[in-house]
């Protein structure tokens, strides 16, 4: 389900492709929380949550490629920060599985995408067994 925004500015977008992506994203992110106005925490957590999502891409992807783009967003006079991750992977077979706290494919401890979803505002996934994920997540302006 797409999040609802009433003006969207793509600001940067790039393959993440390697390690020094995540630095790069980082950096992304945390130059448009700035720019959007918001305040060090909620910069901090949608840094957190970007990097985890930018891993995910790294991690499962097939060949672990994927791309991010961040939007400036408006809607209903509140700024915010949106960031779209996507791959063209395997996709995620149950994706409410996956939200669940603990459940992981691979071993880990399974609080990726929960984590990432308590750390912002709003938070969409779409995926499907063979066809890939997307990820958007958003933090507003308090």
């Amino acid at each position: 389900m797409p999040i609802e925004t009433e003006t969207a500015r793509v600001t940067a977008e790039f393959d993440v492709v390697d390690e020094s992506d995540l630095i790069r994203v980082r950096k992304v992110l945390r130059t448009e929380a700035q720019a959007t106005g918001l305040g060090l925490v909620d910069t901090t957590k949608l840094i957190t949550a970007g990097s985890e999502l930018a891993r995910n891409i790294l991690n499962y992807a097939t060949d672990g490629r994927g791309r991010l783009t961040v939007e400036q967003v408006v809607h209903r006079g509140r700024r915010g920060v949106r960031a779209t991750f996507g791959d063209a992977g395997p996709g995620i077979e149950d994706v409410d599985l996956a939200m669940t706290d603990g459940f992981s494919s691979r071993g880990s401890l399974g609080l990726g995408l929960p984590g990432a979803r308590r750390l912002v505002d709003d938070m969409s996934l779409e995926s499907a067994a063979g066809s890939g994920t997307t990820v958007v997540i958003v933090k507003w302006q308090r």
